[in-house]
């Protein structure tokens, strides 16, 4: 994949912006960023695109810029002129993507239906914009594209927003979502720099869907680890044991011997163990490899550095 589909995809989720005065985009840059969020898409729906995507470029060098509602080669040209990392169009205009492949521009261009991804085909595009997605049948229509075309990723935009997104995200075939809500006309002229970044906080917690799985207890040896369930058991929580360590209901594992972290281990399930590693390393987090765990090529379990506390953690992809 793409370097920069990878940073989307890392992501999860496309700030899309319309900028009616370049100066408001390096502090709503900012703001997304100190959220969370490292990707933007600038339409070109208004005359001041192009100088919003330099300044950001210039000023928040951390945050991936795009181009959208790229609807012609004389855009393309604007976008990449000023910087635009990754060109996004509406409807799938074969001159707009013929002039970014050539040019070695990433470009994902948009469909509704089989017409045009047949064309993306053509053209070896295995990345699209799904537009409207709620109108064009949402998940649902998701589904029904991943048995034809299953080496196709979507990023779905138009009608998305923080109470669908979770279910746009669970499908394999979504790289990323793109959403409009998270930069609202009213903020962007008050300069409510603040509240964007409160809605991209509230956005990234949404994205990962981090929640405590379970807390593992480390004993000494298989009897003490026993004797501890039992006790644990007095509160309705019932055991289940298991070649290395007895859970009590889902939440209490009781391990049969000294295992990682001093004190125990506390799991969080995340949507996609990928795209919470690369927020964690924003945030000072690493992933041990060497305890990583995988299902059909995506990961299910690791453990990240440091620990918490004298606990190790571990990151659990939820079902």
């Amino acid at each position: 994949m793409d370097s920069t589909l990878e940073k989307i995809a890392a992501s999860g989720l496309i700030p899309v912006v319309k900028i009616d005065d370049p100066e408001q985009a390096v502090p709503l840059a900012r703001a997304l960023a100190k959220g969370g969020l490292r990707c933007i898409e600038i339409t070109f729906r208004t005359t001041a695109a192009a100088a919003a995507i330099e300044a950001i470029r210039r000023e928040v060098p951390e945050m991936l810029v795009g181009a959208g509602t790229v609807i012609n080669t004389e855009l393309a040209r604007i976008a990449s002129d000023a910087g635009a990392s990754f060109i996004v169009a509406p409807g799938f205009n074969p001159a707009v993507v013929e002039w970014c492949l050539e040019r070695e521009i990433p470009v994902i261009p948009g469909v509704s239906g089989t017409a045009g991804i047949e064309q993306a085909l053509e053209m070896g595009i295995k990345t699209l914009k799904f537009f409207p997605a709620e109108v064009s049948g949402g998940t649902a229509m998701l589904d029904a594209l991943a048995g034809p075309y299953p080496q196709l990723t979507f990023i779905p935009t138009g009608g998305i927003d923080l109470a669908n997104m979770p279910s746009y995200l669970a499908k394999k075939n979504v790289l990323a979502v793109g959403g409009s809500w998270l930069s609202p006309k009213n903020l962007l002229e008050s300069g409510g720099w603040d509240a964007i970044e409160a809605l991209a906080r509230e956005a990234v917690a949404a994205v990962h869907g981090f929640e405590l799985a379970h807390i593992g207890i480390n004993q000494d040896n298989p009897e003490a680890a026993s004797a501890t369930a039992n006790l644990f058991s007095s509160f309705g929580f019932s055991p289940k044991e298991g070649n290395s360590s007895i859970f009590c209901g889902t939440s209490i594992e009781v391990m049969k011997q000294p295992f990682r972290g001093e004190m125990g281990h506390i799991a969080f399930r995340c949507r996609s163990i990928e795209r919470a590693l690369a927020y964690l390393e924003t945030k000072g987090f690493t992933g041990v490899q060497e305890t990583a765990k995988s299902d059909n090529g995506t990961l299910s379990v690791i453990y990240l550095d440091p620990e918490i506390g004298g606990f190790a953690v571990h990151l659990l992809r939820s079902r």
